[in-house]
């Protein structure tokens, strides 16, 4: 029986935190993945005083069962599909694209413009992507993807829990990896079957969230 690991998304966001001491008040930008990821990135932007932004994926159902993830996409258009997933609907499939991308723009939009935010530029710096936990690992494969846009020094991944298939697949296009829980791919399970509290967030949750770091972030500008 798999023992939960985490109390809840704020105690693996410290737990990583302090994994990642070396990079506190350096050059490096915390890249969160809406919207799990962004309690973990939170976490990290205040322990380690580093600035937070979002990386924004979704993901693609298959049709009839949406829980059964087969591909995603990311803020650039760029889109994973399961390669074992391929399937003859063609149509269906761009038009599930085109409906999340233009998802990812509102989301985008919603989250940025709310808070009057400014996107920090990536490029030469340490880029740590986060999120609460990686199953197939698809989400992190296209943030990492999107933030190589940025031209980073380094790619971080840190996340509390994934499988060792999926933590195998992001070593290789990754930097550095952190996982607190490498848990068998036999028991895996979904990644709430990690923590004893994984309440789902709402975007309220995310906004309040983001309003501390990015809030902050004016205060200091102003103060200079």
């Amino acid at each position: 029986k798999n023992k939960k690991m985490f109390k809840s998304r704020l105690e693996a966001g410290r737990k990583l935190a302090s994994l990642l001491a070396e990079y506190k008040s350096s050059d490096a930008i915390v890249y969160a993945l809406p919207k799990g990821g962004v309690v973990i990135g939170y976490e990290l932007a205040k322990n380690l005083k580093l600035p937070l932004e979002l990386i924004i994926t979704k993901k693609i159902g298959a049709p009839k069962y949406p829980q059964y993830i087969i591909g995603v996409v990311s803020e650039n258009g760029h889109y994973l599909i399961d390669d074992v997933e391929i399937f003859s609907d063609r149509q269906w499939l761009e038009n599930e694209i085109k409906k999340e991308k233009e998802n990812i723009i509102k989301i985008k939009e919603k989250y940025y413009l709310q808070l009057n935010h400014n996107r920090l530029k990536g490029k030469n710096k340490v880029a740590i992507i986060v999120d609460d936990g990686a199953a197939t690992g698809l989400s992190l494969c296209s943030a990492i993807d999107e933030v190589l846009n940025e031209e980073p020094s380094e790619i971080v991944i840190a996340v509390p829990v994934m499988s060792p298939d999926t933590a195998y697949m992001i070593s290789q296009i990754s930097d550095k990896l952190i996982v607190l829980d490498r848990t068998s791919d036999n028991i895996f399970g979904a990644i709430s079957n990690h923590y004893k509290n994984f309440k789902e967030l709402l975007d309220k949750d995310v906004v309040r969230l983001l309003s501390k770091v990015w809030g902050s972030d004016k205060r200091k500008k102003k103060e200079v």
